[in-house]
């Protein structure tokens, strides 16, 4: 005896339909059903062959159409043939539509388009995690963007800011008596970008973050001779990198992060 077959017919991949097939397929103790994938339809003979080919079998069809003129012209057509057909998304679009009076797109394959957009902010995420603070030198060749500055500049605030826009970012500090890993000197300049803050400013940054901490704002973190010290050694490292930098002294990370979106159209 053949085995019972489901079809699966769908303007886009069709994986909603086959999941659905599937969950109503693990109901019967006879699970051992064919699903038959149709994806990607774009005119309606093919719709019809598919309803011709399903009646050949004794199949039912199970659907997601987002074209209302495909849904209509399968229904119709199954009806004809005597071919059980289930619209599966239709009537939830439509019941959407009336309630809260928005048109739908109608547009194939958006839910891949926001599936592909999420999964490339969590990689880019993870990448800021993995490449943060100069972990990893390793992944100033990788990323997007390399995000330059001494302590207390905003780059990870900054590097998971731009995560959320899919764009890898590594982050390296710059301290006088650690030599710059020597990746940064060979990447393309153009992806670097020197984050710059006056010396008063970091000083009450750096003197904030002790007491914070419960330390005391005299230590050697926060001592404008040592500040300028690394902001002076900042600088040539910048220089001889001849990246972009941007002045962070009075700036928001959102406002910061829009800077460095601009610098990237412009690239």
């Amino acid at each position: 005896m053949e085995k019972p077959i489901v079809y699966v017919v769908s303007d886009s991949v069709g994986e909603t339909a086959e999941l659905v097939a599937k969950a109503s397929i693990s109901q019967f103790n006879n699970s051992h059903f064919e699903i038959q994938r149709i994806p990607y339809i774009e005119d309606k003979q093919t719709l019809k062959d598919a309803v011709l080919q399903a009646k050949e079998k004794g199949a039912l069809i199970g659907f997601t159409l987002v074209k209302r003129d495909f849904r209509q012209y399968l229904l119709e057509v199954a009806k004809e043939h005597d071919v059980p057909a289930i619209d599966i998304i239709g009537p939830m679009i439509d019941e959407m539509e009336k309630l809260y009076k928005t048109e739908p797109k109608l547009e194939p394959g958006l839910v891949h388009k926001l599936d592909e957009d999420y999964f490339k902010r969590v990689e880019a995420i993870e990448f800021a995690v993995k490449y943060d603070d100069g972990r990893d030198p390793r992944g100033i060749l990788k990323a997007d963007i390399v995000l330059i500055g001494v302590s207390r500049t905003s780059k990870t605030p900054l590097s998971q800011y731009l995560a959320h826009k899919r764009l890898k970012v590594a982050n390296v500090p710059i301290v006088p008596e650690v030599d710059p890993p020597e990746e940064l000197f060979t990447v393309d300049p153009a992806k670097c970008i020197g984050l710059e803050i006056t010396a008063e400013k970091l000083n009450d940054i750096r003197k904030e973050r002790l007491k914070a901490l419960g330390l005391d704002d005299q230590a050697t973190y926060a001592n404008m001779k040592r500040i300028e010290q690394e902001l002076s050694h900042f600088e040539q490292v910048v220089d001889r990198i001849n990246c972009k930098v941007i002045d962070v002294s009075n700036k928001a990370v959102e406002e910061t992060a829009n800077t460095i979106l601009h610098l990237i159209k412009q690239r």
